[in-house]
């Protein structure tokens, strides 16, 4: 899997949606994008296999194999 750099800011969500992504992970998906983990499994290998994966990362806070595991790896 070739190494892309994640460098995106978390993208904006209206305070309502992020209370509750916090309380169903457990954890601040803003936070967790910012200290580079997973907001699942809290995962800090944050290897993407394209762009799009790492656009994703910023509004979702899901690693790869996280996104895969909920969108399909293909």
């Amino acid at each position: 899997m070739p190494e892309i750099i994640v460098d995106l800011p978390p993208s904006f969500k209206a305070p309502e949606v992020d209370a509750v992504l916090d309380k169903i992970f457990g954890r601040s998906r803003t936070k967790s994008i910012k200290d580079a983990t997973c907001i699942k499994c809290e995962d800090t290998d944050l290897s993407f296999k394209d762009e799009l994966s790492v656009i994703e990362y910023s509004i979702s806070g899901l690693c790869q194999t996280c996104q895969d595991d909920l969108f399909g790896d293909e």
